[in-house]
């Protein structure tokens, strides 16, 4: 019997599980629905497009412009106002109805504003959209200043790309290090040198207080811009901002960035009897409360393969993850469980690698080593439970990065190899061959 598949959401999430219904029923009806005017593109290419490796259709996820007509995939470009479980019903448009036999949810995640003043303040942006990155590139000039608020992953990749404009840059994170939710204090703040040595100031501890216009004549203006440039911005109302600190001091921008977090999308939900926590709750199956209706990517909140809870991994290997085994079981030819994600995290921060994987955090009372060289700029720390692998963070290192992943997945007895690697983390490649061989 053919299905009507509906899919909310056109990232990497809503694209992969349409495809993989496509491949699994041929003759079924799928609608991929996205509200924004571009095709479906990738935000983690952005940066790209910022630094102009790229033109905005090298973000498009398919880069064929009859890709989805030609896999019978019909491509919505609307805002769902309201779902009706019960009807199976979504609306939209001053009461158009769209009727689904099964529905996924990948609505992905928005950024969060932190509550200060200033912050609808022309000059200031989030860096999501395709929207966001072509205004950042017409203000992010040679020797313009910018304020980055938050070096978590997503600052970081947009601080790279920033960096590559040559403009004068400033990050601020109200954390001890950078990137906190991937490294601990010793590596981040080891990447805090790096940047600041590639030019790059790094403020850490450090909150903005407040965003007001600039009160700077138009002299000010001629320092940094030429006279045709400096009466443009004036008229266009593109004056330069001030940065008020918590500790004190104000910082001189001709643009702000905030980066500091991203929130699930799931307010179809809140009018629905669709059951939410930090993200939709969903089972072993990615299944809703509503037995017919899935979520999948940064949107749902799923089982973590580390920690046995179910939380919400904004990161793109979940989402892609989540789409194929949602949209296997949606289809009803087989049961695929999921079985929950690791966490992973690999960054390139100015041409230095870090990664996380798993529990990079480690668990209280167990067993953990650590090697770093500060001036070379390298780091590994390994995390253990008993004799097994858990968790590791790395800067600096990209040969058999993938092994340590490898290791934390498959859960393997390092037996006698745990001591070794407690002595030297740089054996890892040793410890899996030997594993793998039945050495331990």
């Amino acid at each position: 019997m053919s299905m009507k598949h509906v899919i909310i959401g056109t990232g990497p999430a809503g694209v992969v599980a349409a495809e993989t219904l496509r491949k699994l029923e041929p003759e079924s009806g799928i609608t991929l629905i996205g509200d924004e005017p571009e095709p479906p593109y990738s935000r983690m290419a952005i940066p790209y497009f910022l630094e102009g490796k790229i033109d905005a259709s090298g973000t498009h996820l398919r880069k064929s412009s009859n890709y989805f007509e030609k896999n019978n995939i019909e491509v919505l470009r609307t805002r769902i106002d309201a779902i009706n479980t019960d009807k199976k019903s979504l609306f939209y448009s001053a009461g158009q109805e769209i009727r689904f036999d099964k529905l996924l949810i990948a609505t992905g995640s928005s950024p969060v504003k932190p509550p200060i003043e200033g912050m609808d303040l022309p000059g200031v942006y989030t860096c999501w959209t395709l929207a966001d990155a072509k205004q950042i590139i017409d203000r992010a000039k040679p020797d313009a200043k910018v304020v980055l608020m938050g070096a978590g992953f997503i600052g970081c990749i947009i601080l790279e790309a920033l960096a590559s404009r040559n403009v004068q840059l400033t990050v601020v994170e109200m954390e001890n290090r950078m990137v906190p939710r991937m490294m601990n204090k010793q590596s981040g703040t080891m990447l805090k040198q790096w940047c600041e040595n590639k030019g790059v100031t790094v403020l850490t501890s450090a909150q903005v207080k407040g965003i007001e216009k600039s009160s700077k004549p138009m002299s000010f203006l001629r320092s940094i811009f030429t006279s045709a440039q400096a009466k443009s911005i004036e008229k266009n109302g593109k004056s330069p901002l001030s940065v008020s600190m918590s500790g004190g001091g104000t910082l001189p921008a001709d643009m702000v960035i905030c980066a500091t977090g991203v929130r699930s999308n799931m307010d179809l939900c809140e009018q629905s009897d669709i059951q939410t926590d930090q993200g939709i709750l969903v089972n072993e199956y990615l299944q809703t409360s509503s037995s017919d209706i899935y979520a999948a990517g940064d949107v749902a909140q799923g089982l973590d393969f580390s920690t046995g809870n179910y939380s919400v991994q904004a990161i793109q290997p979940t989402a892609v993850e989540h789409a194929r085994i949602a949209a296997t079981n949606m289809a009803e030819i087989s049961e695929h469980l999921h079985r929950g994600s690791i966490n992973m995290n690999v960054l390139d921060t100015l041409g230095l690698i870090s990664s996380s994987f798993g529990d990079w955090q480690g668990l209280q009372g167990d067993d953990s080593s650590e090697l770093k060289d500060i001036d070379r700029y390298r780091y590994l720390n390994l995390q253990f439970q008993g004799d097994v692998l858990i968790g590791a963070n790395t800067l600096g290192l990209t040969q058999h990065i993938g092994v340590l992943r490898g290791l934390i997945q498959s859960k393997t007895r390092l037996g006698t190899w745990k001591k070794k690697l407690t002595n030297d983390p740089t054996l890892i490649m040793e410890a899996y061959l030997a594993t793998a061989q039945g050495q331990a």
